[in-house]
């Protein structure tokens, strides 16, 4: 088959699908007759990425496969079209989201005991709705509380491809604005700092979603 027909399928079905998609997930688009093997689509994406240079989308490979995305320097224009509301993450969930992502696994206690506040059980409800925490396991303790973890949703929301791409401590402190972070104040080692006894919950206002990330070319058509 011929590169050019390889680089307009692959394409094609990046455009359409509705999560991202694994060179073997693409390879299964092919047929043995098609000889198209694993290099072939490797180097397929490789162009496609090339091609992408200097337009407003871009392809990116994050935890669960390649995706086209809209590129971050034109999202605040796109993300006109979308009028839905879209939640705003408050402090105290970006530093508990924070806390499990560097520290996983991690105990809601644990949890606790570094931010010296009760974590509100609707922000650990919102963390597992969005499909971004998840159980991995339980400590081996009285009472055998549950170990969070971070999950494959959790990077592609983030545009990580895995969790050694997490910022460093010292980035996430040059950060200005704290929605963009996932804690810029909390710090995994630091003793607990509070001056309220439990989380507030988590609240909701119109505008672009917070941490932001962005949206996928399928969503922007």
């Amino acid at each position: 088959m011929e590169p050019q027909k390889i680089d307009n399928i692959v394409e094609a079905a990046l455009l359409a699908a509705q999560q991202p998609l694994t060179l073997p997930m693409l390879a299964a688009l092919f047929q043995d007759p098609d000889e198209v093997g694993h290099d072939a689509i490797a180097r397929a994406i490789e162009n496609l990425t090339t091609a992408c240079a200097g337009r407003g989308v871009e392809l990116v490979e994050v935890a669960s496969g390649f995706r086209y995305q809209v590129r971050e320097d034109v999202h605040p224009w796109v993300a006109r079209l979308w009028a839905e509301r879209q939640t705003k993450y408050s402090r105290a969930l970006l530093e508990t989201l924070a806390l499990i992502a560097y520290r996983q696994p991690i105990t809601r206690g644990e949890i606790e005991q570094v931010r010296g506040v009760t974590v509100a059980t609707s922000i650990m409800h919102t963390l597992e709705e969005r499909e971004w925490i998840r159980i991995v396991g339980y400590r081996d303790v009285p009472g055998k509380p549950a170990l969070f973890g971070t999950t494959r949703q959790f990077l592609d929301y983030f545009n990580l491809k895995s969790l050694d791409q997490l910022p460093t401590l010292a980035e996430i402190r040059e950060i200005a604005d704290p929605q963009l972070a996932l804690a810029p104040a909390i710090v995994p080692d630091a003793p607990a700092a509070a001056d309220a006894p439990s989380d507030p919950e988590p609240s909701v206002a119109d505008g672009p979603a917070s941490p932001e990330t962005p949206r996928t070319a399928e969503d922007a058509v």
